[in-house]
């Protein structure tokens, strides 16, 4: 059941370090190693591995944010399920996190925390990062990384809308067709203007 929940790139990817100068192109101006590719699902690699090594892979870029790994949000979401993980607009951009930040406890009054580590939340969402959402996963499996299950009800409510759409498609060309069929009977509206009357003449007075 996890499994199917959960890409198989994902564990690895979060468990990699990024930002490492890379051992190949340690020399160059872009050699900090913040790639990741999904199908390799290997280790982090710069720039120019992947344009030699990675050219037709799918590859994501991670960026950082306060010495924190994060992904944008119009790159990761594409490929996984992101829901119910805070995002956060940073340079612009909207992100994620890849893993929990050490804080401490939430102290009262705090309207929303992460259901893992108990961290403060700006909005009402479940997991303050990936990770904890992955650990969520895990624990309760009531959430998912993959796109085929929020694909399949958004694919039962696109169905359900095409049926309503089309049966009341089906209903005006019945309706059309009644029309057809006996059209309504116009009349021609009265004639509001008066033929305009002639000058009036007297009648001769007899002789």
């Amino acid at each position: 059941m996890e499994a199917s929940l959960v890409p198989p790139w994902l564990e690895p990817m979060l468990r990699t370090a990024f930002f490492t100068v890379c051992r190949t192109h340690g020399d160059a101006a872009r050699s900090e190693c913040n790639m990741y590719c999904l199908d390799c699902n290997d280790h982090a690699f710069c720039f120019y591995c992947r344009s030699s090594k990675h050219k037709d892979h799918q590859v994501i870029q991670i960026r950082r944010s306060s010495y924190h790994d994060v992904v944008r949000v119009g790159e990761i979401q594409n490929i996984m399920d992101i829901s119910g993980v805070q995002t956060y607009v940073i340079n612009s951009a909207r992100v994620v996190f890849l893993n929990e930040r050490p804080q401490p406890r939430s102290g009262k009054g705090v309207a929303h925390i992460c259901e893992i580590c108990g961290r403060s939340l700006l909005d009402p969402f479940r997991f303050c990062s990936l990770g904890c959402k992955l650990a969520g996963i895990k624990r309760d499996g009531n959430a998912s990384f993959t796109l085929e299950i929020k694909n399949e009800a958004f694919m039962e409510r696109k169905e359900g809308i095409s049926r309503q759409v089309s049966s009341r498609k089906q209903e005006e060309l019945r309706e059309d067709s009644q029309h057809d069929i006996y059209p309504p009977t116009t009349h021609k509206p009265p004639s509001s203007a008066r033929r305009r009357k002639g000058v009036p003449h007297r009648a001769p007075f007899g002789s």
